[in-house]
């Protein structure tokens, strides 16, 4: 996730961060080159292609491509907007469980198995990231003794293998007496919860944008703006290349953005920062467990959050 201050004016023009120029130059290139050799078959042969005097049409496509742009790039913000609630409410369900979980500091015996019950938690959180991204690198693994990290190895869904053992730490801190029904039932809900918040983050991840409705912006757009110099070549002259390009980066930009915010868990530059957030709850359990001389909050660097 990019972490940047607002530009002045002048910098405003030279930031590389989420411009997706680095993705798009070739095809904006493309373009602007298509367009310089349709004007000049324009000058020196104006009959060779077919060229329209107004330019009526290609307002009226232009529009409608640009509304539809904006649905698929409502839809997919609302996507990265979702995501970035859950995991939010995730960070704050690890803390309910630190409050939580008090009850059982009360005896060693207690005290020992709220210990372990956060650590899960910290494991749950940390194991969340490779299991939305990917590829990431797990750092569950230390948390975890060897017959979990075994049992989350053959696991379809570790997270909620941590989440089952959780459950079953706390039941047989009820049967020892060390908490009460209630209390446990308290504890409970709020894993319940946090199992929601992992389940509407795997209904993000498998449920993307209809690839049918990608695919009709996809086409429209490259068509229309490889289409725009037959329009405007004989209005703007030399100037077709630069207008076609500008056009061609607002198009392209739009609908890259939105194949980025589509998966808000994965890694390009304006997608959450998840292993920030895993560690952040992290902290806030090892801060809650008594560690001294803990790490500063992640920063971004280079003005990127991962």
């Amino acid at each position: 996730m990019i972490v940047h201050p607002r530009p002045t004016l002048l910098k405003l023009f030279f930031i590389r961060r989420g411009t997706m120029l680095a993705k798009l130059w070739p095809q904006i290139a493309s373009v602007a080159l298509i367009s310089t050799i349709i004007v000049y078959i324009h000058h020196v042969n104006p009959q060779f292609l077919p060229f329209y005097n107004s330019s009526g049409p290609f307002t009226l496509l232009g529009i409608a491509l640009s509304i539809f742009l904006s649905f698929r790039n409502n839809a997919c913000y609302d996507r990265w907007w979702e995501a970035r609630k859950q995991l939010g409410d995730m960070i704050l369900y690890a803390r309910t469980m630190i409050r939580q979980t008090m009850v059982l500091s009360g005896t060693d015996e207690g005290e020992a198995i709220r210990r372990r019950v956060l650590t899960l938690i910290m494991a749950h959180s940390q194991i969340m990231v490779p299991h939305l991204r990917p590829g990431a690198e797990n750092k569950a693994l230390p948390l975890m003794d060897a017959d979990l990290a075994a049992r989350c190895e053959i696991s379809r869904n570790p997270p909620t293998a941590i989440l089952e053992v959780i459950s079953q730490e706390l039941t047989e801190a009820m049967r020892k007496g060390l908490i009460s029904d209630i209390m446990l039932q308290m504890i409970d809900r709020t894993l319940t919860d946090l199992a929601h918040r992992q389940v509407s983050c795997e209904r993000i991840q498998l449920t993307p944008v209809p690839f049918g409705y990608t695919l009709l912006l996809h086409r429209t757009a490259y068509i229309f703006c490889f289409l725009l110099p037959f329009g405007f070549a004989d209005l703007l002259s030399w100037s077709t290349p630069i207008a076609a390009a500008i056009v061609a980066y607002t198009f392209f930009s739009l609908d890259a953005l939105s194949d980025e915010l589509e998966n808000p868990f994965g890694t390009e530059e304006n997608d959450l920062a998840l292993v920030a957030m895993a560690d952040i709850a992290c902290l806030s359990v090892r801060e809650a467990l008594g560690e001294k001389d803990l790490p500063e909050l992640p920063q971004p660097k280079d003005y990127l959050l991962l």
